[in-house]
């Protein structure tokens, strides 16, 4: 489903325009970026979790050469399904 099916279904099943169904789309990432990049923990209770993780700098390998090299430390955004939306999607 891309954006703009996204928002269009939105506007169907709320009742809305698409632009209002826009909107909501657009406050709602602005929300949950702003809350992770403060580092909060975003809970939709019967969807998903968000959380900004940091990862520890590691070892790897280059897949194309095979030769060594370090990942640096970095924030990763961890998401994690709901065990409702898991059920629903598993049945």
């Amino acid at each position: 489903m891309t954006k703009s099916e996204l928002i269009k279904a939105i506007a169907k099943e709320a009742s809305l325009t698409e632009t209002q169904a826009n909107e909501a789309v657009k406050a709602l990432t602005d929300v949950i970026t702003t809350a992770l990049v403060n580092g909060e923990k975003v809970q939709l209770p019967g969807l998903l979790t968000a959380e900004s993780v940091e990862r520890p700098a590691r070892n790897g390998r280059n897949p194309r050469t095979g030769e060594s090299m370090t990942i640096p430390a970095h924030k990763a955004v961890k998401i994690s399904a709901s065990s409702t939306l898991k059920k629903a999607v598993s049945e």
